[in-house]
């Protein structure tokens, strides 16, 4: 039981198992292989960027009231 657990927290940490986004059938490392082979080349992954969901919208506060003061100043 421990290591299934183990194995699935594996999947959604190691970049080449996760599932790949555009088509959920293949994993991200299945994907490289098959556009590696397409393409007759040899393609590893040098580096990534990680998003996860909901990051970069926090949302901007803004004061109003300075702002208004800020305008009736100048």
């Amino acid at each position: 039981m421990i290591v299934g657990r183990l194995n699935k927290e594996l999947k959604e940490v190691c970049l080449l198992d996760q599932v790949y986004v555009q088509d959920s059938d293949l994993t991200v490392g299945k994907y490289v292989e098959k556009v590696a082979k397409e393409n007759g080349a040899n393609i590893s992954i040098k580096r990534f960027i990680r998003f996860e969901t909901g990051e970069g919208i926090e949302k901007k506060k803004e004061d109003f009231a300075a702002e208004v003061a800020a305008q009736m100043n100048a």
